[in-house]
C-alpha cells in the first residue's frame, strides 16, 4: 500500500430516497477532502463505490458495512466522511476492528444533518471505547483543520482545546442545595422510575443506549414496548378523542398548515392520525405505569403512520390537551410525560431528571433535546457570538416558544424522510437562560457533560435564513454558550443531541447547574461542567 494513502469510506442513511437526495452534497464534500490531501502529497483510496442501480455511493446496511470493511487494510489510514445523517452501525463493526489510525471528518453545512451525523458517529465510537480523531470544516482550506489534518496524517491523532472542561465540584453549594440534591437522587433510586421504551436503537443510534446494569444504578428501570404496541392501541381510538385532542390545540391558538396532496403536504387526517397516536401513548405509559417514554418512529412506525414528533411536543410540555383512560380518569393531570425524542435514552434519564428536579426548585421544567444542527456567528446586543442552530424534529414543548401554542404551528415533515406525512411542531424558543447538558457514556460508565447559555432573539430574516439552510418545518432555538466556543464544542460533546431548559425568572442559572450536577452526581454520574 501507498504510504501516503488513506481509505475512505462514508456511512448514509437507510431511507433511499435521504441517499439518493443528499449524494451529491456528499460528493461535493469529498472532492473538497480530496483536494486539502492532495496539497499535503496525500491520497484518497475510496472503499466502496458509486452503486448506478441505488443511484449514490453511501454505505446502507450494517451487512454491507461488514462486507466493504473485510477489503480494508486493517493497519491503514481510514477516513469516515459524513455530510449526511447517517445510521452508525453500517460502519461500527468495522471501525470496532479497524487497528489503524481513524479521522472522522464532516463539512459544516447546515444543508443536510452531517454535522449531527458526524457527531452521533463520534459519541458511539466513544461508547464502544474505540480511539478515533474529529475535524469538521466549512471548505476544508481554513487553518485550523489544514493544520489538524497535517497533525492526524504526521501522528495519527489531533489534539483539540478542552480548558474549558473542569470536573464538578460539589462544595460549591450551599449545605441546603447539597441536601436537597441529595435527597431528591435518594428518592429517586428509592422509589424507582420506569422508562418506557418503544423499540430500542433508533437509526442506528449506539451511543442512545444505555445498558440496563447502568441505568439500575440509578433507580431507573426499563419496560420495554413495541412499536407495534403503540400502533395497535391508536386503533382503538376514536375519531371523536381525536378531534377533542385537535380542538383543544386550535382554541389555544395553534396553527396547521394544512393541504389536499398528502405526499407532499400535511393534511388534515394526518394531524388526526398524530392525535390518535398521543392518545395511545399516554394510555399504554399509563397501563405500564411509565414516568417517562421514547418512542423510536423511524424504523417500522414511519412505513405505516404519520411523524410522531407532534405527540411528543406535546408530552413534553406541562399544560397539554387532556387524555383520559376507559374509565374516565385523566391521565397524568397536570403533568407532562416526558419524552425522549428518537428513543434516545441518554435524554431520557436527563429528561425525567430535569423535568422533576426543576418542578421542586419551582421552576417549569418542560425540556427537550435538540440536535447541534449548524451555527454561525451572529452580533447579538452588540457583540458578536457564535450562535448555534439548536433543531429537532419536532419534539420541543409549546412552553418554549414565545406566545406558547399561539406560536407554535405544525408544518408536513420533509418526504424524504417521512412518507406518511405528519407534522411538527415548530416555533423560535424565546429569549431566556437555559442549562445545557448531555448524559453520555465514555469507558463504560455514565458521564454528563453540563454547561449554562442562553437563547437569544435573532431578527425574523436571519431566523428565515437559517431555517431555509436547515429544515423550515422544524422548531429552532438560537443557542448561545457560556465559555464554550464552536470549536470546542464540537471536539468534546459526544453526541448528535444536547438538552437545554430554562431557568425563568430571578433564579440563577448557575445555582440551576449546580443542583443538577449534585444530583446526577449522587446517582453516580461523572460529571464535567463546560465553560461556567
Amino acid at each position: 500500500m501507498d504510504n501516503n494513502q488513506a481509505y475512505l469510506v462514508c456511512s448514509g442513511d437507510l431511507r433511499p430516497s435521504a441517499n439518493i437526495k443528499c449524494w451529491p452534497m456528499q460528493q461535493q464534500m469529498e472532492e473538497k477532502l480530496q483536494q486539502a490531501l492532495q496539497h499535503v502529497g496525500w491520497t484518497i483510496k475510496r472503499a466502496h463505490g458509486y452503486d448506478e442501480e441505488k443511484g449514490h455511493g453511501f454505505i446502507d446496511y450494517q451487512h454491507i458495512g461488514v462486507k466493504i470493511f473485510r477489503g480494508i487494510d486493517k493497519k491503514a489510514p481510514l477516513i469516515v466522511a459524513e455530510s449526511v445523517w447517517q445510521y452508525s452501525h453500517h460502519v461500527l463493526a468495522g471501525l470496532i476492528s479497524h487497528e489503524g489510525p481513524i479521522l472522522v471528518v464532516t463539512n459544516w453545512d447546515g444543508t443536510y444533518p452531517g454535522l449531527v451525523g458526524a457527531l452521533n458517529l463520534t459519541g458511539s465510537l466513544t461508547k464502544a471505547n474505540v480511539k478515533y480523531s474529529f475535524l469538521w470544516s466549512k471548505d476544508f482550506n481554513d487553518d485550523f483543520f489544514k493544520s489538524k489534518l497535517q497533525e492526524w496524517l504526521d501522528r495519527g491523532t489531533v489534539t483539540h482545546d478542552y480548558s474549558h472542561v473542569r470536573a464538578f465540584a460539589p462544595q460549591v453549594l450551599t449545605a441546603e442545595d447539597s441536601t436537597l440534591a441529595e435527597r431528591f437522587a435518594a428518592k429517586m433510586q428509592n422509589d424507582k422510575v420506569i422508562m418506557g421504551v418503544f423499540d430500542e436503537g433508533c437509526m442506528g443510534m449506539f451511543n442512545a443506549i444505555v445498558p440496563d446494569a447502568l441505568v439500575h444504578q440509578l433507580g431507573l428501570f426499563k419496560e420495554r414496548l413495541s412499536q407495534s404496541t403503540l400502533y395497535a392501541k391508536m386503533l382503538t381510538v376514536s375519531d371523536e378523542e381525536a378531534h377533542a385532542v385537535l380542538d383543544w390545540l386550535l382554541k389555544k391558538g395553534m396553527k396547521f398548515g394544512w393541504g389536499t396532496d398528502p405526499v407532499n403536504e400535511l393534511t388534515k387526517e394526518q394531524t388526526l392520525e398524530q392525535c390518535k397516536m398521543y392518545v395511545a401513548a399516554l394510555r399504554l405509559a399509563d397501563e405500564f405505569g411509565c414516568d417517562t417514554i421514547g418512542i423510536q418512529y423511524q424504523q417500522g412506525l414511519k412505513d405505516l403512520v404519520a411523524a410522531s414528533d407532534l405527540v411528543e411536543g406535546l408530552l413534553n410540555n406541562t399544560e397539554r390537551p387532556p387524555v383520559y383512560n376507559e374509565k374516565g380518569e385523566e391521565l397524568y393531570p397536570g403533568e407532562a410525560l416526558p419524552h425522549f425524542n428518537e428513543v434516545d435514552e441518554c435524554a431520557g434519564i436527563d429528561g425525567y431528571l430535569t423535568y422533576h428536579l426543576w418542578r421542586q426548585l419551582g421552576l417549569n421544567g418542560d425540556n427537550t433535546l435538540h440536535d447541534l444542527r449548524y451555527g454561525e456567528n451572529f452580533v447579538v446586543d452588540g457583540r458578536e457570538e457564535f450562535v448555534w442552530v439548536f433543531l429537532i424534529s419536532g419534539a420541543v414543548p409549546a412552553s418554549h416558544f414565545e406566545g406558547g401554542y399561539t406560536g407554535a404551528s405544525s408544518m408536513r415533515q420533509p418526504p424524504m424522510f417521512f412518507k406518511k406525512g405528519g407534522g411538527t411542531l415548530r416555533g423560535v424558543s424565546r429569549p431566556g437562560k437555559i442549562v445545557w447538558s448531555r448524559i453520555y457514556i465514555e469507558q463504560d460508565e455514565l458521564c454528563c457533560d453540563i454547561g449554562t447559555g442562553r437563547a437569544v432573539e435573532l431578527p425574523k430574516e436571519e431566523t428565515e435564513r437559517r431555517w431555509a439552510l436547515t429544515d423550515p418545518q422544524w422548531p429552532i432555538m438560537h443557542g448561545v454558550l457560556d465559555g464554550v466556543s464552536r470549536d470546542q464544542m464540537m471536539a468534546k460533546h459526544k453526541a448528535n443531541h444536547i438538552q437545554v431548559a430554562y431557568v425563568d425568572g430571578d433564579f440563577d442559572v448557575n445555582r440551576a447547574a449546580e443542583l443538577k450536577a449534585a444530583a446526577l452526581q449522587a446517582l453516580g454520574i461523572k460529571i464535567n461542567f463546560c465553560g461556567i
